[in-house]
């Protein structure tokens, strides 16, 4: 049985890898397809490329639920091999593209599918005991922050046989790790564990009905739905801007994104667990989130191509932030609905994902074409904006909180 099991978890660890290396392997190379199916300079093809974002957003928080509840009735490793063709589909879709709809028709299909992440964390759920949950769920903060490192270093250093070439590379991973996962992954849910189908469980929108029930938590979510949709100024399109801005090659586009990985596993890794025990949650919510609105002012106004890695310092150091909202919003529903309240703001990332980048993709556009005044910075000025408005309400939340009389009067 602990063969079969360590076999199991290595195919996870590496099927998370493989989908973030994905995701990052074409981030610098998409400004430039685009483009050139398109025949628009980049910053135009700033406005496809979140309508690109927003359709496997969409895609995949409609149908996540739907894909994990399906797991629940046939069984883990269907869906997980099945996830795996279908980004492996998407990637040669975006290879072959010869127009910007198959793009299109790309992204949904991964949408569809891309469930891997919630399906790969309920195949642990099932596999581990008591005592190694803790380890095994670490495998994927661990997959993410190392994918993130090596996907976008990679795709730039691959860009130089084409924009297309790390669209095969992304494609012949998630096939061969198909292939590897037929032959050693096992099933982990047994049939009398499995149970039916039913559509009302499906539905994505159902979590959210969490903070009404708790108001204090759900001013506190808005407060992280801000700090997510200001993030989408950098996330989206970070590609672009610099591409345009300062000339940036993919290769260069693809060391600034490994950067960017490499420094929140340090902040995530290491720092947090100095810092936010001697500050306490309040206090590192609060830093960090001025940390992260000082970095967006500052990539909004750099002149110098230098100072996006500068800048990157205080940016990411303002990751200190998430932890300690994260056990602030735990702190506030019991045991028995944390694992809801994850959900619920899975579901709000997923909305911020729909929404940021077509309002910072579309602003950034505006602003490098039509608008009065010529600023490329404007997406990032905006993503400030939303953060200092995420400080207010954390602040006013809290503090009314702390102070119950003091608001009544």
């Amino acid at each position: 049985m602990t063969q079969p099991r360590t076999a199991a978890i290595s195919f996870i660890f590496i099927t998370l890898l493989i989908d973030v290396m994905g995701w990052g392997l074409i981030i610098p190379v998409m400004p430039g397809l685009i483009s050139q199916l398109k025949n628009i300079p980049v910053n135009e093809a700033s406005s496809y490329g979140a309508w690109l974002i927003s359709a496997y957003a969409i895609t995949q928080f409609v149908f996540a639920p739907v894909i994990g509840n399906l797991s629940d009735k046939f069984g883990r490793r269907p869906v997980l091999l099945g996830s795996l063709i279908g980004f492996g589909i998407d990637y040669l879709f975006l290879a072959l593209a010869p127009t910007y709809g198959w793009l299109f028709i790309g992204r949904i299909i991964a949408g569809i599918t891309g469930a891997s992440f919630t399906t790969a964390s309920a195949y642990i759920a099932d596999i581990s005991t008591a005592e190694t949950r803790a380890k095994n769920f670490g495998m994927i903060g661990a997959a993410f922050g190392l994918g993130f490192i090596i996907g976008p270093a990679l795709g730039g250093l691959l860009a130089g046989w084409g924009v297309r070439a790390p669209f095969y590379a992304a494609a012949l991973l998630c096939l061969l790790n198909t292939l590897y996962g037929y032959f050693v992954l096992p099933e982990s849910l047994s049939k009398e564990h499995r149970r039916e189908f039913h559509w009302k469980r499906a539905n994505p929108f159902g979590s959210l009905l969490l903070f009404k029930r708790y108001p204090v938590l759900g001013k506190l979510a808005f407060s992280f739905f801000l700090i997510y949709m200001a993030a989408q100024s950098v996330q989206a399109n970070w590609n672009f801007f610099t591409i345009y801005r300062f000339q940036w090659t993919e290769k260069l586009v693809g060391i600034s994104l490994a950067v960017v990985g490499l420094l929140v596993g340090l902040v995530q890794a290491g720092l947090t667990r100095v810092v936010n025990p001697r500050l306490g949650d309040e206090r590192s919510i609060y830093l960090g989130l001025a940390l992260y609105t000082i970095g967006l002012v500052l990539f909004a106004f750099a002149t110098e191509s230098w100072m996006m890695f500068a800048f990157l310092i205080p940016y990411c150091l303002g990751g200190i932030a998430g932890p300690s909202l994260q056990s602030v919003l735990a702190g506030h529903v019991p045991p028995n609905e944390q694992g809801e309240l994850q959900g619920a703001l899975t579901s709000l990332m997923s909305l911020t994902t729909i929404l940021g980048p077509l309002i910072m993709n579309n602003l950034f556009t505006y602003f490098t074409t039509t608008a009065p005044v010529h600023f490329p910075g404007a997406s990032f000025l905006l993503g400030a904006i939303f953060m200092l408005g995420s400080i207010v309400v954390a602040w006013m939340t809290l503090r009314n909180e702390r102070h119950p009389v003091a608001m009544e009067k």
